[in-house]
């Protein structure tokens, strides 16, 4: 068990420390939290999209930014897509799981609105779906994936591609940079006098 432990703490620490060197990444990372303030100052709103431990990652960002970060200040618009659970589960047994992201950012998603997409592949359906129907929205769409970037690659806004292929890895470094991002958009739209 300690081993395990260790393994998984050093794995940790050795990926931030990449993101750390990576200039391109820390440039990226500053370069979405500029696209997400231009999005609120005219406006807009900030969706999320993931499955599983993404999906509550996107849930957890959401609230960062709808809820507060790190000090009271007004809310601002973001929700993650999945949280109608009647929804979800009427668009998936009507037409597709595929389809659940998409179809209802057809309804909401706003030309300048941002869509923030996570899938540690890069490959699930329902969110190149939401991707591609963001776009098709004129949306800013935002990936977070691993190593590869998968299929979203070609087809995201910007793209964080996490140096490694470890999904438990990938998602702690998806929620280091999400909440580095909500800290940035928190104190630039709300300075602390």
């Amino acid at each position: 068990m300690p081993s395990t432990i260790h393994h998984n703490l050093r794995a940790a620490i050795a990926l931030k420390q990449a993101l750390l060197a990576d200039e391109e990444i820390i440039a990226l990372i500053a370069e979405m939290a500029a696209v997400i303030i231009r999005c609120y100052r005219a406006g807009g709103k900030v969706f999320f999209c993931g499955n599983g431990g993404s999906a509550a990652d996107a849930q957890h960002l959401a609230a960062e930014l709808s809820g507060r970060y790190y000090y009271d200040r007004a809310p601002l618009f973001a929700e993650a897509l999945h949280v109608n659970t009647s929804y979800i589960t009427a668009v998936a047994n009507d037409y597709s799981f595929n389809d659940i992201y998409a179809r209802w950012l057809t309804a909401i998603g706003q030309p300048g609105d941002v869509l923030i997409a996570l899938s540690t592949s890069g490959n699930s359906p329902n969110v190149i779906k939401a991707v591609e129907q963001g776009n098709t929205n004129g949306m800013v769409t935002i990936g977070f994936t691993g190593q590869t970037g998968g299929q979203l690659k070609e087809i995201c806004s910007l793209l964080l591609c996490i140096p490694s292929t470890d999904t438990p890895r990938i998602q702690e470094c998806h929620m280091l940079v999400g909440h580095t991002v909500c800290e940035i958009v928190e104190a630039t739209l709300f300075p602390r006098t």
